[in-house]
């Protein structure tokens, strides 16, 4: 990597050559096609030209041709049976093979397609199953279908096939890369780095805190079942940052969440959320109904513990943080009061909140407005949210964590596994260039992520205290850094 230009928008557009968009005025064209931003930069990366500018009418006429709605799917179905036509969009898809026929078959749920009603052929399977067999659940592509009969037993029927995908991944994810181009940036100049790929401008914050109070909310896309909870006023982006950010991840807000549909569906025998997506956040938590209640609290707090859980006979695993996000009102920003009162009644349980690593005070997020969106040049938010996927697999956050935070004798082994597992988030976050001991700025690691994950933690022990007297007057461990 040759020495990167001077001023920051140059030196992000040199170290990150190709992995960058201009984020302007422009985008807010998109916001009415309600698309998740990793969809919208890889059409901006795609039309724009060499210095940034696209004509947004164009792009969002494109959007709308190959990313269809529920409503265009007769019209496409149509094109296919009474047309014998092929048709290409851009959309999600699901493969599974049948255990007794050997077939492969695919589903569309965006448009309600099932398995029964597809087919894949074998030279089609073997050109595209590569990101079918690399994913638990749907995986968004580049759809070509057909429609076609084919003979099953001694009837002539009908079925949909799959006659192209090209995996949604227009980059090679190269961490390495992105570990040593971290370097090139100091602290402060990567926190907005940070904010300008997932669309905030870095300029609309007032204070430090506030930015990393809107950053950590990254933590669960980039480590395993890293699991929190939000409290925050309305309007500070909680819905947006979870849904329109990352593929990988799943936002529930409002309705019924039974165990089936987060774990195991016993009549489907279909793996649930935890199963299929990195983080499953669950929004408007006191609006959210949970079924039975002894059910799921039993499931949950198995799964909290150890990412397994057990429905019936059957024992899964998973690796998806849960996040519970909800809001709260001016009066009852306290973490020294009972926050806890207005979730649902099953977590109305101190062994199960217990399980949960960290607390955000979403209040010291600042509300969204005019001057906190993202204008000029930043990391593609597709790339960004790979990248922080690619993490979860990476080992060296954690072993750091381990070498460097001493753990005094008799401190809660929930406490500890909670600070480090933020510790190795925060570190995967802000200093993915840290290799090993020597790399590490001691006082950085103390101020970023060892004192943030205490704090995180210590917010959940200090609401355990409140609900439950058995957790009463119980404080956090004394960590230290080591060569501190």
């Amino acid at each position: 990597m040759e020495n990167p230009k001077n001023g920051a928008e140059e030196k992000l557009k040199s170290v990150f050559e190709g992995m960058c968009v201009k984020k302007d005025a422009a985008l807010e064209q998109f916001a009415i096609l309600s698309i998740p931003s990793f969809i919208r930069d890889w059409f901006i990366r795609k039309y724009s030209a060499a210095d940034g500018s696209l004509n947004a009418a164009f792009v969002s006429r494109k959007i709308r041709e190959v990313l269809p709605r529920k409503a265009d799917w007769p019209a496409l179905l149509d094109e296919m049976v009474s047309g014998g036509k092929e048709v290409k969009f851009v959309g999600k898809a699901e493969a599974l093979r049948d255990i007794r026929s050997g077939r492969v078959t695919f589903s569309l749920p965006d448009f309600g397609v099932s398995h029964d009603e597809t087919r894949i052929s074998p030279d089609v399977w073997e050109r595209c199953k590569e990101p079918f067999l690399s994913s638990n659940g749907p995986v968004w592509g580049i759809i070509t279908l057909g429609y076609e009969t084919v003979l099953r037993g001694q009837k002539s029927e009908g079925v949909i096939s799959l006659k192209d995908f090209k995996d949604f991944r227009p980059y090679k994810i190269d961490l390495e890369y992105y570990k040593k181009a971290r370097a090139y940036f100091d602290t402060a100049e990567w926190i907005d780095i940070l904010l300008g790929a997932v669309d905030y401008n870095a300029a609309g914050f007032c204070t430090e805190e506030e930015k990393l109070a809107m950053l950590t909310r990254l933590l669960p896309f980039a480590e395993k079942r890293l699991n929190l909870i939000e409290l925050a006023p309305k309007g500070t982006g909680k819905s947006y940052l979870f849904s329109k950010i990352s593929k990988r991840g799943w936002l529930a807000s409002g309705g019924v969440m039974t165990r089936a549909k987060m774990f195991y569906d016993m009549m489907l025998k279909q793996e649930g959320l935890v199963s299929n997506y990195d983080y499953v956040a669950l929004d408007e938590i006191a609006t959210i109904r949970f079924g039975d209640v002894s059910e799921m609290q039993g499931a949950m707090k198995g799964y909290l513990e150890s990412g397994v859980y057990t429905v019936g006979v059957k024992e899964g695993k998973g690796d998806a943080g849960v996040i519970l996000l909800g809001n709260i009102a001016q009066s009852s920003m306290n973490v020294n009061s009972d926050m806890f009162s207005t979730l649902p009644e099953v977590f109305h349980d101190s062994a199960l909140i217990d399980r949960f690593h960290g607390f955000l005070e979403g209040w010291k997020v600042p509300r969204m407005s005019e001057d906190k969106k993202m204008c000029g040049w930043a990391l593609n938010t597709e790339y960004f949210a790979e990248i922080l996927h690619a993490l979860r697999e990476d080992l060296t956050a954690r072993s750091l964590a381990d070498r460097l935070i001493l753990t005094p004798a008799g401190a809660d082994t929930r406490d500890v596994t909670a600070v480090k597992r933020l510790c190795s988030a925060f570190i995967k976050l802000l200093f993915p260039h840290w290799e090993k001991e020597s790399d590490v700025n001691r006082g950085e690691f103390s101020k970023y992520c060892l004192g943030p994950a205490v704090h995180m933690r210590g917010i959940v022990k200090k609401q355990l205290g409140i609900m439950d007297s058995e957790f009463a007057g119980k404080t956090m461990p004394a960590f230290e850094v080591k060569g501190m």
